[in-house]
């Protein structure tokens, strides 16, 4: 979510901005079936409360719980080794990857608060939260399998080994979003999951940041770089990608 632009409304967007998702994306309708299509068996751990506030006209429809659900019944069934998450915030997402893949190593990056703001992070970025504050949930929690990393994914390279599910919610512009796709996925097996927030392509008419996040997407299927199919839980803001054979 975006702060500085929240409820900025979009130019109508023509049928073919999005041809790729268009052909790609399959609307799953909630997370029992994400599991059916996967063969998963387990249900996730909903350790937020803060998922279930309605703050914005933005959270209609369980969007912030669609979203809880999604990431977290990922880490729970994929079991990930190496975790990574782009964009830690405040640490919330965090803490839902490490309670549901306990035994999983979490790298979580965020760009230093001094970059933000002298415009190093681009333009579609997250409130610009004080060093201390970035992650205090996780810490709060005292959970030990998180590594914090502070950098700016302009510049830097993933060196954390084979990364088996990746959560991109970091800078929203969509040359962001490309480039730290593209990034990960130099380091990912056949068999891993990326995750994008503020991915939901029928609200990119109504939302710039959601637009944004899309466009880097259907960059990403233009370019190669994505095949195949890729999966969008109903009312989420979640896209969902597994690396297919033949791609890493």
């Amino acid at each position: 979510m975006i702060e500085s632009i929240r409820g900025g409304l979009l130019k109508i967007l023509s049928k073919d901005d999005f041809p790729n998702l268009d052909r790609s994306v399959i609307e799953l309708n909630n997370c029992q079936e994400l599991k059916k299509v996967f063969g998963w068996k387990t249900d996730p751990i909903l350790d937020r409360p803060d998922i279930y506030n309605f703050d914005y006209i933005e959270d209609v429809n369980e969007r912030r719980i669609c979203d809880a659900e999604s990431l977290a019944t990922v880490m729970r069934n994929a079991k990930p080794k190496i975790a990574l998450e782009i964009g830690t915030a405040s640490g919330m997402a965090t803490v839902l990857m490490s309670v549901n893949a306990p035994e999983s190593r979490i790298y979580t990056v965020n760009i230093p608060p001094e970059e933000i703001v002298s415009g190093e992070g681009g333009k579609l970025t997250t409130i610009a939260l004080e060093r201390e504050k970035i992650g205090i949930a996780y810490r709060e929690k005292k959970l030990i399998n998180i590594t914090q990393i502070y950098a700016n994914t302009a510049k830097w390279e993933p060196s954390i080994g084979y990364i088996d599910v990746a959560f991109i919610d970091g800078c929203h512009d969509a040359d962001f979003v490309y480039n730290d796709t593209r990034k990960i996925l130099k380091h990912m097996r056949p068999g891993s999951f990326i995750l994008w927030h503020d991915f939901n392509p029928t609200l990119a008419k109504k939302y710039d940041w959601i637009n944004s996040v899309c466009l880097g997407v259907e960059k990403l299927y233009r370019n190669g770089l994505l095949k195949g199919r890729m999966f969008h839980i109903r009312d989420s803001w979640i896209g969902l990608y597994k690396v297919p054979e033949g791609q890493a």
